[in-house]
C-alpha cells in the first residue's frame, strides 16, 4: 500500500506541475462551455416573446367581444389585443407589427345563437414564429367552444325549444367546463435544461481526456525507459497499473467536480443533492478510467493511444448528448442508454429534478457495469502496448 501511495502521489505531483492537465481538463472545457452557450444557448433556452393580436370584431356583438377579450386573460402568456379594422389587421399581421390578425365577421354572435355558425379568419405573418402557432391554437380552441354552442343551439331549434331559451343554451355550452380536463405534468424527470446539458455534457466529454493523463502515461513511461526501472523495483507489477489508475481516478474526480461547480456558478445551473451528484461523478470516473485501461493495453505508442482516446471521447461524448440531446428508440436507443456519458447526464437530470441517491440507481448501475465489463475486457484483449 505504501508503494502504491508513493507512486500515486509522485504521479499526481508530476501531472500538476505539467500545466497541460489543468489547461486541458479544466480551462478548455470551461472556455468551450462559454462558446457553446453563446452559440446555442438561446436556441436551447428559448422564451416566448410578448404577442400582439390585431383583432377586427363587430363593436355591438357580445360574443365576438368575448372571443377577443379572452385572449389577454390567458395565464402565463403576455398577449396584447389591438382593436382595429379588418384591413389594418391584415396589414399588421403581414408586416410583423402583430403576431396574428384575427377577423371576426359581422353577425358572428347572431349566427352562433341561431345555430348557423360563422367563419373566423386568422392571418399569420411570416415572422409569427412559435408565438403565432400558439396564438392560432388558442383561438382555434376558443372558436371550437363557440362552435359547440352553435351545435347545441341548432339542436335546440330542431327540438322546438322556445327562441327565448336558445341564447341561454348557447351561452351555457360555451361557458361550460370541459368534460375532459388536461393536467399539466412533467415531460421527464431525467432532462436537464439547455445550460445544464451543456455543463454536464462538457464535463463528461472532457473527463474521457482527463483520465488519460494517468493510465496512458504507462506508454510514456515505456517509451522513455522509466517503466523498466519501475518494474525492477521490489513490488508487484500490478501496483504500477493500480497507481496509474488511481492517478486517473483522482484527476477525473477533481476535474469533473470543478467543472460541475464552476458551471453551476457561471451558468446558474443547480444539479441538486451534492451526495447524489458525488456518487454519479465517482461512477462515471470509474467507467472512463476502465476504458483507458483498454486503450493502454492495445495501443503500441502514445500517439496511437492519443488518437484512440480522442475517437472514443468524441464518439461517446456526442452519442451521450455532450453537445445536444439525441433521441432514439429501439435497439439504438438501448445501446445509447448504455453509454456512460449518457447515463451520467441522465443521472444529473434526475438529481437536478430533486432526485436523491435512491433515484439514480439505474444510471449508477449502468456506469458501474460498464466499468466492470471493460476492466475485465482490458485483461482479456491481446497486449500490444505495455507489457507488465
Amino acid at each position: 500500500m505504501r508503494a502504491l501511495l508513493t507512486m500515486t502521489g509522485s504521479d499526481l505531483r508530476q501531472r500538476i506541475r505539467d500545466r497541460s492537465v489543468i489547461i486541458f481538463a479544466v480551462l478548455v472545457p470551461l472556455a468551450l462551455m462559454f462558446v457553446l452557450d453563446l452559440v446555442v444557448g438561446d436556441a436551447t433556452d428559448s422564451e416566448l416573446e410578448p404577442m400582439t393580436v390585431a383583432a377586427s370584431a363587430p363593436a355591438d356583438d357580445e360574443l365576438a367581444a368575448a372571443l377577443v377579450e379572452v385572449l389577454p386573460q390567458i395565464e402565463g402568456l403576455d398577449i396584447t389585443v389591438e382593436q382595429v379594422d379588418a384591413d389594418r389587421a391584415r396589414s399588421m399581421a403581414e408586416d410583423g407589427s402583430a403576431t396574428i390578425g384575427l377577423l371576426v365577421p359581422e353577425g358572428f354572435g347572431a349566427g352562433l345563437q341561431s345555430g348557423d355558425g360563422m367563419d373566423v379568419t386568422i392571418i399569420e405573418g411570416d415572422s409569427a414564429g412559435l408565438e403565432g402557432q400558439i396564438l392560432t391554437s388558442i383561438v382555434t380552441g376558443t372558436v371550437d367552444r363557440f362552435g359547440a354552442a352553435a351545435v347545441a343551439t341548432r339542436a335546440g331549434v330542431a327540438a322546438d325549444v322556445p327562441p327565448a331559451d336558445l341564447a341561454a343554451i348557447g351561452e351555457s355550452v360555451a361557458a361550460a367546463e370541459p368534460s375532459i380536463t388536461l393536467t399539466e405534468g412533467q415531460a421527464s424527470t431525467e432532462q436537464l435544461d439547455g445550460s445544464g446539458t451543456l455543463v454536464a455534457g462538457q464535463a463528461g466529454l472532457f473527463l474521457m481526456f482527463t483520465v488519460g493523463f494517468g493510465v496512458l502515461s504507462l506508454l510514456y513511461e515505456r517509451e522513455h525507459g522509466t517503466l523498466a526501472r519501475l518494474k525492477s523495483m521490489p513490488m508487484k507489477p500490478e501496483l504500477i497499473i493500480a497507481a496509474k489508475a488511481a492517478v486517473s481516478f483522482v484527476l477525473g474526480v477533481v476535474a469533473t467536480t470543478i467543472l460541475l461547480v464552476a458551471g453551476s456558478l457561471l451558468f446558474g445551473v443547480s444539479f441538486g443533492s451534492p451526495v447524489a451528484v458525488g456518487a454519479l461523478v465517482l461512477a462515471v470516473v470509474l467507467a472512463s478510467t476502465s476504458l483507458m485501461m483498454v486503450v493502454a493495453r492495445v495501443a503500441r505508442t502514445s500517439e496511437q493511444a492519443n488518437i484512440a482516446q480522442s475517437v472514443l471521447a468524441m464518439v461517446l461524448g456526442i452519442a451521450g448528448g455532450a453537445f445536444f440531446p439525441i433521441a432514439a428508440s429501439g435497439p439504438v436507443g438501448t445501446l445509447l442508454d448504455l453509454n456512460p456519458i449518457a447515463a451520467f447526464i441522465r443521472g444529473l437530470g434526475i438529481t437536478a429534478g430533486g432526485g436523491g441517491l435512491t433515484d439514480i440507481g439505474i444510471p449508477v448501475a449502468i456506469m458501474l457495469a460498464f466499468a466492470v465489463v471493460v476492466t475485465v475486457l482490458s485483461r482479456l484483449v491481446p497486449e500490444k502496448g505495455t507489457a507488465l
